[in-house]
């Protein structure tokens, strides 16, 4: 699947997100993931949002965001030129004579241990989509009975930052983020 990473800054005002939400809704374009969370300006939010582009037209996502008043600015992060990052807290159901085997897949993964029980595992980890996808490939065979993955979060590698002035770009965005 190609998936296209979508970095979009938006004021933080209650309803943005259901506004966002519903123009997916409205153009029937699915989202593969969604995070959002507080920026540096506490008047702004970044939203995180990976589409699948064999389902959905980028640019016409990118498009239709651009038009509503309370999105201040939209970027595509290419996977080469940007760091991704994802949380997963896995719970595994395992006796313990195999507990040191998932200790030792953990560790290879760099994952923590959260919590432990008599007969489960709880680990935590954080890393790029793939490795995460990796991981769950070895901890297969020990039936993960619980998941959850928080959605993707990304910057841009080097210097450039979303607020800075561009061709293109909202001068106003500079100043209010700043």
């Amino acid at each position: 699947m190609s998936t296209h990473t979508l970095s979009v800054l938006v004021e933080n005002k209650p309803g943005v997100l259901a506004h966002v939400a519903g123009l997916f809704s409205r153009r029937a374009f699915n989202i593969s993931s969604l995070a959002v969370g507080p920026t540096q300006d506490d008047r702004v939010s970044r939203m995180t949002i990976v589409v699948d582009g064999a389902s959905t037209p980028v640019e016409q996502v990118t498009a239709q965001l651009n038009k509503l008043v309370r999105v201040l600015k939209v970027v595509e992060l290419h996977e080469d030129a940007a760091v991704e990052r994802e949380l997963a807290l896995i719970k595994i159901r395992t006796d313990p004579s195999k507990r040191s085997q998932v200790l030792e897949v953990a560790s290879v993964f760099h994952a923590d241990v959260v919590d432990m029980g008599p007969d489960t595992l709880m680990l935590e980890a954080t890393g790029s989509p793939g490795k995460l996808d990796a991981l769950l490939a070895m901890l297969e065979r020990y039936g993960p009975c619980e998941l959850v993955r928080t959605g993707r979060i990304a910057l841009a590698r080097g210097g450039t930052t979303i607020t800075d002035s561009s061709p293109g770009a909202d001068p106003a965005l500079a100043a209010q983020a700043s």
